[in-house]
C-alpha cells in the first residue's frame, strides 16, 4: 500500500469515526470471526428448481409493474437471472389466456437461458378453466412461454378486496389438488401478503409441490393495496384484515416445527421464503435455518432496480451475492426452537 493511500484511509478513519458506531447488534446472529477465510470465489450451496440448477438461493418474484413497461422489466430481470444464475417467477400470465398481443412480453427463456423460469396464475382464474374443463389452456401457454412449471398465487383476501375481484367458490386447496392432477409439470404456490397459518402450510407440504413460496406479511400487501383503490369509508371499514396474516418469522417457525415432528411426510420439494425480505441478511436468517431446499425471493426490491435500470439492477444482485457469501462464512443463525 503506497504512503498516499495510507495518509487518506488514516485521514478518512478521523473523519468517520464518529459516524461508525452501532449502538446495537443484529439479534439474530452469532458473530464467529476464527473459522473461515474471506469468501473470494466462494460457491455458494446450490439449489435445484424444475431440474434446474441455481448458482445462489435467490428467488426473483417479479411483478410486471404494469402493462406499457411489462415487457421491458421481465427482460431486464430475465438478463440478469441469467448471468447470474438465478430462478424468475413472471408476473400473472392471465392477458395470455386471453389473447395474444402481450405474448412478446413474457418470452424471456432466451435471455435466462438454462436458468428455472416459472409462469404465474391466480386460484380463481384456475378454479375458472378447471369449470370450464379448458386445463389445456394452461399447458398450451406455459409451453408457449417455455416456463418450467407455474405458480399458483393463492390470494383470496386481495380477490375480496378488489373492486373487480373474481368469486372464489372452491377451496383453493381442491383447486391446487386438480391442478397438480391434470398438469404434470412442476407446480409452486405462494400467497400474496398475508402468508399461510399453520393448517394452510401444512396441507401444502403434504403435496409434491416444487415449492411452497412464503408470501408473507412484511412485504407488498395486495389485500392492501387494493384496499386503497377504494373510498375512505370502504377503507375504514376493511383495513383491520390487511393486517391479518404471518411473518417470514413465524412461518419458518411453522416449518421447523413440522419437520421436527413429520418430517417423513413432508412432499414439497422445497421452500421460498418471501415477504418483508429486504437484504441479504434477511434471507440468510431464514434459509439457513430451514431443514428443506429453501431460496429467499424478493419482488418489489428487484422491480424498483429494474425500473432504475439494468447498471442498477446488476449492482443489487452483485451486493446481495457478495453479501451472501459473507454471511455464510462468519454468520450462525440464532435459532429460537
Amino acid at each position: 500500500m503506497s504512503g498516499s493511500n495510507e495518509t487518506q484511509r488514516k485521514s478518512d478513519h478521523i473523519e468517520l469515526a464518529f459516524k461508525a458506531q452501532v449502538v446495537e447488534a443484529d439479534p439474530r446472529f452469532f458473530y464467529e470471526p476464527l473459522f473461515a477465510p474471506h469468501p473470494h470465489g466462494l460457491a455458494l450451496p446450490p439449489r435445484v428448481l424444475a431440474g434446474r440448477v441455481l448458482k445462489a438461493p435467490i428467488w426473483i418474484s417479479s411483478m410486471t409493474g404494469g402493462a406499457a413497461k411489462a415487457g421491458m422489466i421481465n427482460q431486464r430481470l430475465a438478463k440478469a437471472a441469467g448471468h447470474f444464475g438465478l430462478g424468475m417467477g413472471l408476473g400473472s400470465c392471465r392477458p395470455l389466456l386471453d389473447r395474444d398481443e402481450a405474448l412478446a412480453d413474457f418470452q424471456v427463456r432466451s435471455l435466462l437461458g438454462d436458468q428455472p423460469l416459472f409462469a404465474n396464475l391466480g386460484i380463481a382464474q384456475l378454479e375458472q378453466l378447471q369449470a370450464a374443463n379448458n386445463m389445456a389452456a394452461v399447458a398450451e401457454m406455459i409451453k408457449r412461454i417455455e416456463a418450467d412449471g407455474l405458480i399458483i398465487h393463492v390470494n383470496p383476501l386481495q380477490e375480496w378486496m378488489q373492486p373487480e375481484g373474481d368469486m372464489i367458490r372452491v377451496a383453493p386447496l381442491d383447486t391446487i389438488k386438480r391442478t397438480l392432477d391434470s398438469l404434470h409439470l412442476p407446480i409452486m404456490v405462494k400467497e400474496v401478503g398475508q402468508g399461510f397459518g399453520p393448517q394452510s402450510l401444512n396441507a401444502l407440504l403434504d403435496l409434491p409441490l416444487e415449492s411452497v413460496d412464503f408470501g408473507a406479511l412484511g412485504g407488498t400487501n395486495f389485500s392492501l393495496l387494493e384496499l386503497l383503490r377504494h373510498d375512505a369509508g370502504h377503507l375504514a371499514a376493511f383495513a383491520g384484515i390487511a393486517s391479518v396474516g404471518h411473518s417470514a418469522e413465524q412461518m419458518t417457525q411453522m416449518v421447523l416445527h413440522r419437520y421436527a415432528s413429520k418430517p417423513e411426510t413432508i412432499k414439497a420439494r422445497s421452500i421460498i421464503v418471501s415477504g418483508g425480505i429486504g437484504n441479504f441478511l434477511d434471507g440468510y436468517y431464514h434459509i439457513s435455518q430451514i431443514p428443506l431446499p429453501a431460496l429467499y425471493g424478493q419482488a418489489s426490491a428487484f422491480l424498483k432496480m429494474a425500473l432504475e435500470g439494468e447498471d442498477a439492477l446488476f449492482q443489487y444482485i452483485e451486493n446481495e451475492i457478495k453479501g451472501l457469501q459473507l454471511a455464510w462464512q462468519y454468520l450462525k443463525p440464532v435459532t429460537t426452537t
